[in-house]
């Protein structure tokens, strides 16, 4: 790894993972926009899709620990750079909660987590209707703010990338 560079397991985890997680962004809007009779069918890719999230954001979690990241510029405002290190721990934390409240909320509706034909998850939270909604509740909240932190990211990345030009976006890019 260059030192002005991700480490390439993090690079293609991020490019995979930003394509999965805007496809499951636009399946959870268009479950929540669609009429009834489309709405079995992009749960169907919201499942899988889902648990593919989890389990790459807990492998990216690993590589992200195990290698380091390049340094920011060092001409950058401080709180700039707390922002960058901020929104990184909440799309890490997003990665990995949104997947999992949405497995609790499945569990908790007494829904079965169908991934595919033959495969079923086991559920995470015993049958109540309450929790199933608090969950509900969360989980849309939650994608909102990941699709605004989302949008922060992106904004950033083409200022590093088109005004600043300091090499950030670069780093993660090629």
């Amino acid at each position: 790894m260059s030192p002005n560079r991700f480490a390439l397991p993090a690079r293609i985890l991020h490019w995979l993972m930003a394509a999965l997680i805007l496809a499951m962004l636009l399946i959870g809007a268009g479950m929540i926009s669609t009429t009834t009779d489309r709405y079995p069918e992009l749960l169907a890719w919201h499942r899988p899709i889902g648990l593919a999230i989890l389990i790459l954001a807990l492998v990216r979690l690993a590589v992200r620990l195990t290698h380091r990241a390049p340094p920011l510029p060092a001409d950058l405002p401080a709180i700039q750079v707390a922002a960058a290190k901020g929104s990184h721990y909440l799309l890490y934390t997003l990665m990995i909660a949104m997947p999992l409240i949405g497995w609790a909320m499945q569990s908790a509706g007494g829904y079965p987590i169908i991934l595919w034909k033959g495969f079923t998850l086991f559920p995470i939270l015993p049958h109540d209707i309450v929790v199933y909604g608090w969950l509900r509740f969360t989980h849309g909240l939650l994608a909102y703010a990941f699709f605004l932190l989302i949008l922060g990211h992106l904004g950033a990345a083409l200022f590093h990338g088109l005004i600043r030009r300091d090499g950030v976006f670069s780093s993660m890019a090629g």
